[in-house]
């Protein structure tokens, strides 16, 4: 697939790999959440622990929301646990709206609640997380941002695999509309140019984003 590199693409590339957060392992791949095996994976929770980096990447972030969505469409934004939550603050804060978060589930005591802040009824939710696989996740957070009555229809993200075939038709039937300001595809194309990877496991990493449910280590 050809990428269009675009501008905060290849800074939040550049960004990511600066600050490490991308790891790249063709021999002794990385088994990912949903027990598929890849030979690349990204750490967005490091973000936050380098200054520089989280202010570009959060100021890239806000500029993308508001570009795609319009400040004047949201009335919340949400962050999912646990990775989401610094990036929707962070985003709350640029913005100056409410924020909020969704817990994966219930908490086990007191209002058992999933939704912690004050979401209300008919309120436009913003979901931002750090990133997304195959969305799965993302519906589940939706799915309680829309049983408070509140509408959910955009999120924002700073990585998206963007290698899911189904992910994004997924998100289409659920009425949500995602927005990233990169993805693995642009993120290698950056690496590859400036030669930050070698060959070999270039053509592994190829490999698996061509066919990911598939792909195995070289024997």
């Amino acid at each position: 697939m050809d990428v269009e590199l675009n501008s905060h693409a290849r800074r939040t590339a550049e960004l990511l790999l600066e600050i490490k957060a991308v790891k790249f392992n063709a021999d002794n791949p990385f088994r990912l959440a949903s027990g598929r095996q890849s030979p690349v994976y990204i750490d967005c929770r490091r973000i936050i622990s380098f200054p520089q980096a989280r202010s570009e990447i959060s100021d890239m972030l806000v500029e993308l929301i508001s570009r795609e969505v319009g400040e004047a469409n949201i009335d919340n934004i949400a962050g999912g646990e646990t990775a989401g939550i610094p990036f929707a603050a962070l985003a709350a804060e640029r913005m100056n709206l409410p924020m909020s978060y969704i817990r994966k589930k219930p908490k086990g005591h007191g209002r058992m609640a999933r939704i912690e802040g004050d979401v209300q009824p008919g309120q436009r939710v913003l979901l931002v997380e750090d990133l997304a696989t195959d969305g799965g996740s993302k519906l589940s957070f939706v799915e309680a941002i829309r049983d408070a009555g509140a509408d959910c229809n955009h999120i924002a993200v700073v990585f998206h695999y963007g290698i899911f075939p189904n992910a994004e038709a997924k998100l289409a039937r659920n009425q949500l509309r995602i927005h990233r300001l990169c993805t693995w595809q642009a993120l290698l194309k950056f690496a590859e140019g400036d030669r930050l990877v070698d060959e070999r496991t270039m053509l592994a990493v190829r490999e698996f984003l061509d066919a990911p449910e598939n792909w195995r280590p070289a024997s």
